[in-house]
C-alpha cells in the first residue's frame, strides 16, 4: 500500500524463527528430546524393540516346528542347526522361545490393558467424586492392596481353570484366566495414581474456567483432566507389563500356568529345572529373555517418567 512503511527484514526473520521454534517445540518433540537424553531408557527401548520384532516375526523366519522331536540331538548345545540348543526331547529351543515369547508378551500387554482401563476408571470416579463414593472406592482400593496376591492367584487358577478350559478350550481358557487374574490384581496402583492426579487437576484454573463456562463433569474429565493425567498412567502401564510378565512366568514355573505343550518362557524354566547341571543353556536362555525384557521395560518406564514430567528439566 502506498505510504506504508515496509516491514524490517530482521523482524520478518525473527517472526519466522519464532514460528518455526513454536512448531519445533511441540509436546511430542520435547518428550522425545527428553527421552533420548535418558541413555538407559533408549537402550532399553532398543532391546525391547528387538525382542518384540523377534517374537512377532521370528516364527515366520525360523520355521522349525516347536514340537519336532529329535532324540539324536537331545540336550544339545548351541549349533548352526539349533542356535539355542535343544531340550530333553531334542526340540529346538529357538523355535520354542519365539513361540513362547508371543504368549508371554501377549499376556503382559493384555493384563496391562485391563489394569490401566479398570484403574483409570476407578481412579477417575474417585477423583471426581466427593464424600461417600470417594471413601468407598478408596476403601476398595486399600482392600485389594492388602490381599496377598500370589496365594490368591494360585487359588483362583486352581479352582476355575478346569471349568474355563472345558468351556473355551485349554489354550484360550488359560490365557483368559491368567490375563484376567493378573490384570485384576494390578489395577489398584493405577487407580491410586489417577485419583491423586484428578484431585490435583480438578482445582486448576483451566478446569475452573471450563466449569464456569458450563462444561459437564464428563467433558471436564475427557477434554481437560484426563489428557493432563495420561503421562503417569502410561508410566504405570509399562510397570504393569513387566509385572504381568513376571507373574505369568511365576505361574508357569509353578506348573499352574499354560499346559505343558505351550512353551511359555516360564514353562521352559519349569521344564529345565531338573537339567540345570547337564544342560544349563536350557535355563539360561529363557531366564535371560525374561530378565532382559523386564529390565528393558523398567528402563523405558523410567525414561517415559522423565520425558512426560513437565517439572523435569533436562
Amino acid at each position: 500500500m502506498a505510504g506504508s512503511t515496509p516491514a524490517s527484514p530482521t523482524a520478518d526473520a525473527l517472526a519466522s524463527a519464532t514460528a518455526q521454534g513454536a512448531r519445533g517445540s511441540s509436546l511430542g518433540r520435547e518428550a522425545w528430546r527428553r527421552f533420548r537424553r535418558h541413555r538407559l531408557a533408549l537402550a532399553g527401548g532398543l532391546i525391547l524393540g528387538v525382542i518384540l520384532l523377534g517374537v512377532v516375526l521370528g516364527p515366520f523366519l525360523w520355521r522349525v516346528p516347536i514340537n519336532d522331536i529329535d532324540f539324536s540331538a537331545r540336550l544339545a548345545g548351541a549349533s548352526w542347526r539349533h542356535p539355542f540348543g535343544t531340550d530333553d526331547l531334542g526340540q529346538d529351543l529357538l523355535a520354542r522361545m519365539l513361540y513362547g515369547g508371543r504368549i508371554s508378551m501377549a499376556v503382559g500387554f493384555a493384563a496391562m490393558l485391563i489394569a490401566v482401563v479398570v484403574g483409570t476408571l476407578v481412579g477417575a470416579v474417585a477423583g471426581m467424586s466427593r464424600g461417600l463414593i470417594d471413601t468407598a472406592l478408596v476403601w476398595l482400593i486399600d482392600l485389594f492392596l492388602s490381599l496377598p496376591q500370589l496365594p490368591l492367584l494360585l487359588l483362583i487358577i486352581y479352582l476355575f481353570r478346569d471349568r474355563l478350559t472345558a468351556l473355551v478350550g485349554s489354550e484360550v481358557g488359560v490365557f483368559l484366566m491368567v490375563v484376567a487374574v493378573i490384570g485384576g490384581f494390578r489395577w489398584m496402583q493405577v487407580a491410586r495414581l489417577v485419583r491423586a492426579q484428578f484431585l490435583t487437576l480438578r482445582e486448576r484454573e483451566f478446569v475452573e474456567a471450563a466449569r464456569a463456562l458450563g462444561a459437564s463433569p464428563l467433558r471436564q474429565v475427557l477434554r481437560h483432566i484426563l489428557p493432563n493425567a495420561i503421562g503417569p498412567v502410561i508410566v504405570a502401564g509399562t510397570v504393569d507389563i513387566a509385572a504381568a510378565i513376571i507373574a505369568e512366568s511365576t505361574l508357569s514355573f509353578l506348573g499352574l500356568g499354560f499346559p505343558p505343550d505351550i512353551p511359555t518362557w516360564g514353562r521352559l524354566l519349569y521344564d529345565a529345572k531338573d537339567y540345570l547341571d547337564i544342560a544349563p543353556h536350557w535355563v539360561l536362555i529363557p531366564g535371560a529373555a525374561i530378565f532382559l525384557t523386564v529390565l528393558s521395560i523398567n528402563y523405558v518406564g523410567d525414561g517415559l517418567r522423565d520425558a512426560l514430567d513437565p517439572r523435569k528439566v533436562m
